[in-house]
């Protein structure tokens, strides 16, 4: 009928219940991860020590983004995005189903399973979703509304499911159910990928020939094999710690001198340099706003398994459990938020991207400031209530609502056209390296340093705070920089 709403694609609920259930086996495992690690080999743990476990969850989560970069290649050059899919998929379940054989060689195998597989999986189902809609406007926003629906759903799903099972039974029944969890997306998109048409299905031509893709993808398997087997047999010895700390610094390097090289070899105009200056800018927000926010797995996740009372009526709460309210607070306020800026919109009043991103920083610096005194309070009586957990991460998920899909959009609009994929590189660099600081922060507030919790978060607190009132205090010259672009 004549004003009716346009309908969706079918396919867009296939590529909806695979991403749900590929976050599902996603966030459950990683709910698991930490506590796994650092709990006693007796109970089935590995024993690790605490900096060393949340240096590897570091490395683990940053690879996930570092590797996005290789699959969305791959994707273009060799597979389509279908295919991708599938095989991402197809590697994530064999990496679950690794990590559940209670041996140490497993494990890491299992890890590196997943990082290659969700590399392969995650940019590419995005950009089917973005395939569906060629006509783009608001019924793609919808789309996407919707999709991203999907991926907090499962979220919330998943570390109630593994960490129930992880942590109550066996650790290794947790990964498995993450294992069980991808089966069921894929059986979903093998089931109904026909809806998706061919949307993945044709790989674009490039100049070249496809076997020398080939060939160079074989020879990285090959160099990635041969280090993961060597590493195995003690041939070579990799310190998680010293190999997060030179991650690290290997990031910083490369984002320098991209940007140098940008600036100064690229041939770009006047306002071009402006732009690129402040995407540098969000580079550095968004690095900072994720080495915070991604202690939810890790510090955070020991904080609420060793300093939060989680007992009611005699059933103790899984650790895992609060891994959930991120997902849940955004399925909650993703509505919320999205109707507050449609309404300063029309009123003339929409804080610009500065703005927002430094209310990004304010609001994580506002969560780590309620975590000082939690944990003081935690140090003076063994533990605390669940709500210093409930409200830091609430306050923490508002931020990224702020930050995060601004960011990401403001990166598409400020690239130069012939520089937009890299740009897009850039971001996932900026999220592996807020991922890595996060992992080898939280060594320095748990185990041994546990006395040094309130520093260590009045630490984190004054840098986030401080970069926000920077920017904001920056916020009009900068917004000259942007060259009209809003």
């Amino acid at each position: 009928m004549e004003g009716m709403p346009e309908r969706h694609p079918r396919g867009i609920y296939t590529l909806f219940f695979t991403e749900m259930w590929e976050r599902l086996s996603y966030y459950g495992m990683r709910a698991l991860l930490v506590l796994f690690m650092v709990d006693s080999v007796a109970r089935g743990g590995l024993g690790f020590s605490d900096e060393v476990a949340t240096a590897i969850y570091g490395l683990y989560t940053a690879g996930v983004y570092l590797a996005a970069l290789p699959g969305g290649w791959i994707a273009d050059r060799l597979l389509g995005g279908q295919r991708a899919v599938w095989a991402g998929g197809c590697l994530i379940a064999a990496g679950h189903f690794t990590l559940a054989v209670p041996r140490v060689s497993f494990f890491f195998v299992g890890l590196l399973l997943v990082v290659l597989g969700t590399g392969l999986l995650k940019p590419n189902i995005s950009t089917l979703v973005g395939q569906l809609y060629p006509e783009g406007g608001a019924r793609r926003d919808s789309g996407f509304t919707l999709f991203y629906m999907g991926i907090n759903l499962g979220a919330a799903l998943g570390p109630l499911i593994c960490s129930a099972l992880g942590e109550k039974l066996n650790w290794h029944y947790g990964f498995a159910a993450a294992g069980v969890g991808m089966i069921a997306g894929l059986i979903q998109f093998r089931l109904t990928r026909h809806h998706l048409g061919t949307a993945g299905l044709v790989v674009p031509h490039h100049p070249g020939s496809p076997w020398k893709a080939w060939l160079g993808l074989g020879i990285g398997l090959s160099l990635l094999l041969g280090l993961t087997v060597l590493s195995l047999m003690g041939v070579v010895t990799l310190n998680p710690v010293r190999l997060a700390q030179r991650t690290t610094a290997v990031i910083v390097g490369l984002a320098v001198a991209y940007f140098l090289w940008a600036f100064l070899f690229a041939g770009l105009e006047h306002v071009q340099k402006g732009r690129l200056a402040v995407i540098a800018i969000l580079f550095l927000a968004a690095a900072l706003f994720w080495s915070g926010y991604e202690q939810a797995g890790s510090s955070l996740n020991l904080f609420a398994e060793r300093y939060t009372d989680r007992k009611i009526n005699g059933f103790e709460i899984p650790a895992g459990w609060f891994q959930s309210l991120p997902a849940v607070f955004v399925i909650l306020l993703a509505p919320v938020v999205a109707t507050v800026w449609l309404r300063l919109a029309r009123q003339g009043r929409n804080p610009s991207l500065v703005v927002k991103l430094a209310w990004g920083l304010l609001l994580l610096a506002a969560g780590f400031f309620v975590l000082i005194f939690g944990a003081k309070r935690a140090l003076a009586n063994g533990t605390v209530w669940p709500t210093w957990l409930c409200f830091t991460y609430l306050l923490h998920v508002v931020g990224e609502l702020l930050l995060s899909p601004v960011g990401l959009s403001s990166v598409t609009k400020l690239a130069p056209a012939r520089l937009a994929g890299q740009m897009m590189g850039v971001w996932f660099l900026a999220a592996a390296l807020g991922n890595l600081l996060a992992g080898l922060l939280a060594g320095q507030v748990s185990g041994t340093n546990a006395a040094g919790m309130p520093a260590q978060f009045l630490h984190v607190t004054l840098i986030a705070g401080g970069a926000g009132l920077v920017l904001l205090l920056c916020s009009r010259p900068v917004r000259r920089l942007m060259g009209g672009v809003t």
